[in-house]
């Protein structure tokens, strides 16, 4: 396996620990290399460092995001951050320390986005639910 492969085999294993499999598909769509860059150099080299957890790469990559008012890219790091365990609160716990340090715009904005990823991720599980209820009574 040549450098190369195995950087993006070690991404894209990463991305799915991260529960982001499905993650930066828009790049892979309008321009493949990219992709491949993205998950190969982000994925398989920059979250696979030694020295640092990937809780707490995840936790700085957070605050990163809400320091520079991102208006996208954060929903996927929110949910990445759940999926690998870290709570709400401690989420809102880094939007505070983050805003207090950058300003409480900041912090109105990234409580805003979390804000809507809790609410899509509670519609979809309950709709997902509502769907296997009415499986199980067709049954």
């Amino acid at each position: 396996m040549s450098e190369y492969d195995d950087r993006l085999k070690r991404g894209f294993e990463k991305l799915e620990e991260m529960g982001r499999g499905d993650t930066m598909l828009n790049q892979k769509e309008l321009y493949p290399e990219l992709y491949e860059m993205s998950v190969g150099h982000l994925f398989g080299d920059v979250w696979n460092r030694p020295h640092l957890s990937m809780r707490e790469r995840q936790l700085i990559t957070l605050a990163a995001n809400i320091a520079l008012c991102r208006p996208t890219g954060n929903h996927s790091h929110y949910r990445s951050a759940q999926h690998i365990g870290i709570t709400r609160e401690e989420i809102m716990e880094v939007i505070i320390q983050t805003g207090a340090y950058s300003g409480w715009p900041t912090m109105a904005h990234a409580t805003h986005q979390f804000t809507e990823v809790i609410e899509e991720d509670e519609a979809k599980a309950k709709a997902q639910a509502q769907t296997e209820e009415k499986s199980e009574q067709e049954d």
